[in-house]
Order: C-alpha cells, then structure tokens, then sequence
C-alpha cells in the first residue's frame, strides 16, 4: 500500500514579498521564490509536498487557513506582524486542529520589546526564529517529524487569554 503524501501549506504574511530587498540587514538577501524553491525540494526529500503562498492581506491568509484544515496535514506560517494582534488569524488557526509550526526570519527576541510577545505562539506546535530563511527548511524537518511520530498533532487547548 502506498504511504500518504502529506501536504502542508506554507503560508507567508505581509511584506514577505520585498525579501531581499527590505531591510536587508535584518531579513537577508534571499527573495521568498528563493525560498519557496528550497522548500519544495526540502519536502519532496522528505515525501511532503508543499502548498507555498503569501499574501499582504489578513483575510486572506485567513481564507487559506480554513482551506488548509480539509486539504493538508499542517499549517507552517510566518506571520509576520500579524503575530503581535491579530486575534482573527489567532482564532482561525485554533480552529484548523493540524500541527502549526510559527517561523519568523529574524530573532523576535532580539528585536525590539514589541516583537516579544506572539499571540499566534499560544496555537503553534513549536516556533522557530532567527535562523533567517533556513528557518523554513527547519520547520519542514519539524513537521515531517510530527506527522512521522504521532501522525496529525492535535494542539492542546490554550488559555482564553494568550496575554500573560
């Protein structure tokens, strides 16, 4: 019997698209198709495959992330500034119940003080930060591990408030 491909959906916040050239000393010279083709290759290596997509607007990361609870086994997202406020992705991600795996580019905790606190962090399986565009690569090892041990990882339930 062939084994199930997982696919996992690789989803990009806001400004993700002027990598390499926005704030290069922070966010590295790697533009995002540089990154989506490394992702690919990582995931078929490890017999995922990936569903790769960014967008500037909340709703519609919110859109794939509905989509993504019927047509994949985990969600690894960056994103973005949307980790600090936003509620609505919050909530749409604690209603997929797949292993979710939050990456950042740069080290948030070596940023400034309003970078610290990811509401998104309460729903994720794990974060991954600072490791710049590896990061993604790193998650793919992370999620093929999930679903390798344990199949889907369901989270646990969280506090009604992610604000310590």
């Amino acid at each position: 019997m062939p084994q199930k491909t997982h696919n996992i959906y690789i989803l990009n916040g806001p400004n993700l698209n002027l990598l390499g050239v926005r704030e290069p000393k922070i966010y590295g010279r790697v533009l995002l198709r540089e990154i989506q083709q490394r992702c690919e290759t990582v995931a078929s290596g490890l017999g995922l495959t990936c569903d790769f997509r960014q967008s500037n607007h909340e709703g519609e990361l919110i859109e794939w992330i509905h989509e993504a609870r019927e047509r994949s086994s985990g969600v690894i997202i960056n994103p973005t500034g949307y980790s600090f406020y936003s509620i609505v992705l919050l909530d749409a991600l604690k209603a997929v119940d797949l292993p979710v795996i939050e990456i950042h580019i740069s080290n948030i905790f070596r940023r400034e003080a309003y970078y610290h606190d990811s509401i998104i962090s309460f729903v994720a399986t794990g974060v991954i930060c600072g490791f710049g565009a590896y990061g993604y690569e790193l998650a793919l090892h992370a999620m093929a591990e999930q679903l390798r041990s344990s199949g889907p990882v369901r989270k646990a339930p969280r506090r009604s408030n992610p604000r310590p």
